[in-house]
């Protein structure tokens, strides 16, 4: 009966965070806590159950990012990057999607989306189109170029932090597959959009006029970032090497710009944080600890090494599909926690080496699956939001109508590129 009322619960969280009824963060909390009132788990297992290493990576990593914000050096390289292509809307849609991808592995995509959906919009209006092609460019090309680190994309965040995989392990395991699907997605939104963005010349000569200088706010505080954020990611990079968490990295970098900018006064900085999220992760952690601890994961995991017969090779491109029509529909981030306990308790049976290959598929899939649908991930969302406060309602099926195809493709290229690179 416990198990049932446990998975019930579980279910009932999805299917509201789904479809929105309530704020995400409040319904995990409260779940979180029905399971601990009703003796699911105790205090102390739920609060050891917390990724910390999740948390204050993502804490750290807000902290560098809203700082950097205020120099301006995000719109400073948008505006550069649309004066670039004279004003041309396709190619100007085209560069800020490989802006996009990058800044999103560097960064990550939330906070990307929630820098570049705005001026792109700004530029849309400017040309007198609709920004939604260039909202929803935007939105994929995150979650594409996410997928390439293992700070780019939340899910990342999780299996990295469950399997000790360091950030140039993701770089050299997972950016091949993403450098592959950012040329056909950059291919196939061009023969999408070539003919229905085109503005005339009198248009264009709008965003020439911009001055992208004057997006520059502090230099000084620009050169402070550059660096830190410079010796932030090198910290990801020796991450392996150095044996340093890369939660003590990004704690360590936002420590020092705050040192660097702040003088006395670092409460503004915390105002940067997006505390949602982060008790969104706490509530989610907890929850499902409790499927954990009810034995929920290990019958699932029992079932899909039955269905598979053990084979790492099926197993790998089930879980590649699997995970990509689950992100499509239901955000990542609660999937991806839901299927970490899965895949280790196969780890169990098969080997930690011979579930390697998993690890990558529950990435990939996982990671390129959230372009699904509006709802697939926090970042589709959050553009969304954006677009709607400017006047400019992006719909599910709007969003769908470009995104399933995208994903189908995105999920395609890791199949072949997993069973190449692992399988053979």
């Amino acid at each position: 009966m416990q198990l049932l009322f446990v998975a019930a619960i579980f279910i009932i969280a999805f299917i509201i965070i789904t479809f929105e009824w309530f704020n995400k963060t409040t319904v995990v909390l409260a779940g979180a806590v029905l399971y601990i009132a009703t003796g699911i788990i105790d205090q102390d297992h739920a609060f050891a159950a917390v990724d910390w290493n999740v948390i204050f990576l993502l804490v750290g990593m807000m902290i560098i990012v809203g700082i950097t914000r205020g120099s301006g050096l995000f719109q400073y390289v948008a505006i550069k990057a649309a004066k670039s292509v004279k004003g041309d809307p396709i190619r100007i849609l085209i560069l800020l999607s490989i802006i996009t991808a990058v800044f999103s592995a560097l960064l990550d995509n939330v906070t990307t989306v929630l820098i570049i959906t705005p001026i792109s919009i700004l530029i849309a209006v400017e040309l007198g189109l609709s920004p939604i092609p260039f909202v929803v460019s935007n939105a994929i090309a995150s979650n594409i170029g996410g997928t390439a680190t293992l700070i780019g994309d939340p899910p990342n965040i999780l299996i990295g932090s469950a399997t000790n995989l360091s950030f140039m392990d993701f770089v050299v395991n997972a950016s091949p597959a993403v450098l592959i699907t950012m040329v056909v997605y950059c291919v196939v939104f061009y023969l999408m959009f070539r003919k229905s963005l085109r503005v005339s010349r009198e248009l264009r000569a709008r965003i020439m006029d911009f001055d992208e200088k004057k997006a520059l706010k502090d230099k000084g505080l620009l050169i402070k970032s550059l660096s830190i954020i410079s010796l932030t990611i090198l910290g990801f990079s020796l991450h392996g090497v150095l044996h340093v968490e890369p939660a003590t990295v990004a704690l360590g970098g936002a420590a020092l710009l705050m040192l660097l900018t702040g003088e006395h006064e670092v409460d503004k900085f915390f105002h940067e944080v997006e505390w949602s999220t982060i008790f969104f992760f706490i509530g989610l952690f907890v929850m499902v600890d409790g499927l954990v601890a009810m034995g929920a994961i290990e019958i699932l995991a029992k079932k899909a090494l039955a269905i598979t017969g053990g084979d790492i090779r099926s197993t790998s491109i089930l879980l590649i599909w699997i995970s990509g029509v689950f992100s499509a529909f239901v955000d990542n981030i609660p999937y991806v926690a839901t299927m970490i306990p899965m895949v280790q308790h196969m780890g169990q049976q098969l080997g930690a080496d011979a579930i390697m290959p998993l690890w990558w598929s529950l990435s990939l899939g996982a990671c390129f699956g959230g372009n699904g649908t509006l709802i697939g991930a926090s970042a589709n969302v959050v553009s969304a939001g954006i677009a709607g406060k400017s006047g400019f309602k992006i719909s599910f099926l709007t969003f769908t109508k470009y995104g399933a195809f995208i994903t189908f493709l995105s999920l395609l290229i890791a199949t072949v590129y997993i069973y190449l690179r692992y399988l053979i």
